[in-house]
């Protein structure tokens, strides 16, 4: 079992295929993800692996927060999620995951929070047919009708499909493709729609009714701190500098002071 991610909901957008066709995809941000803390058998009974996204300012979050993501020498973040993991797919603390953590073609379940509507009525929020247009019926043509029982229970069962709150509750859309993905810019592709509304924030994780695309990255696609640091100073040591005693302007002010 690997860990999943946190993403923002950016939008919706198309991609065109080669023979045309166009795929209406959600584009998903890894904003700097990375690992907060991690759960061991031995410490808590469980194996997880607690995720932060975003960057949140210190002056909004508590003492104990700041000391907490100080502890794990994280930055302040806006978001955590934790989640559940086979002990040999731990990862360590301080770790950034990117989006080639999931493969192209690859089957994946997205979570969030859907978009609130308010206060609906039955038709709106059950797809009821309501009342009939005429012969009897007036003003209560949206109505849901009757909802109760005779005198024996003489109640209404709980779980009626009534009005209501409509929305604003934790949705799971499965098997979602991975089109694309972009370790550059932290970008996911995933065909269709996914829950939640422009910038909220939504948890990616392997489809569990589909079986593991065999390229998926075990545990996880760690982003490789080393080459980075590597490289920068490569550019360093490749700068050269010309003291200022070998330019030609010294010479010329030695030789007319001689």
């Amino acid at each position: 079992m690997r860990t999943g991610v946190i993403a923002k909901k950016i939008g919706m957008s198309r991609i065109f295929n080669e023979d045309g066709r166009q795929v209406p995809v959600t584009v998903l941000l890894l904003d700097d993800l990375k690992v907060v803390a991690r759960r061991t058998m031995e410490k808590d009974g469980y194996t997880a692996v607690q995720l932060g996204s975003g960057l949140a300012k210190a002056k909004n979050v508590s003492n104990p927060m700041r000391s907490y993501f100080a502890a794990a020498k994280v930055e302040v973040k806006r978001v955590l999620k934790e989640f559940r993991v086979s002990s040999e797919n731990l990862i360590e603390v301080g770790s950034q995951i990117t989006a080639n953590h999931y493969v192209e073609g690859q089957l994946v379940d997205v979570s969030g929070i859907s978009i609130g509507k308010g206060f609906a009525g039955a038709m709106k929020r059950h797809n009821f047919g309501g009342l009939r247009a005429s012969h009897g019926v007036s003003i209560s043509h949206r109505s849901h009708g009757s909802t109760g029982q005779c005198q024996d229970p003489g109640r209404v069962f709980k779980g009626k499909k009534m009005a209501g709150h409509m929305g604003s509750r934790r949705v799971t859309t499965q098997n979602l493709e991975v089109v694309s993905t972009d370790e550059k810019a932290g970008l996911i592709l995933v065909r269709g729609a996914v829950p939640g509304a422009k910038g909220g924030w939504v948890t990616i994780s392997d489809a569990v009714k589909k079986p593991i695309n065999k390229d998926a990255p075990i545990p996880a696609a760690i982003k490789d701190a080393v080459k980075e640091n590597s490289g920068a100073d490569l550019e360093k040591e490749a700068v050269v500098t010309t003291p200022v005693n070998d330019s030609p302007v010294d010479e010329k002010v030695k030789d007319d002071e001689s």
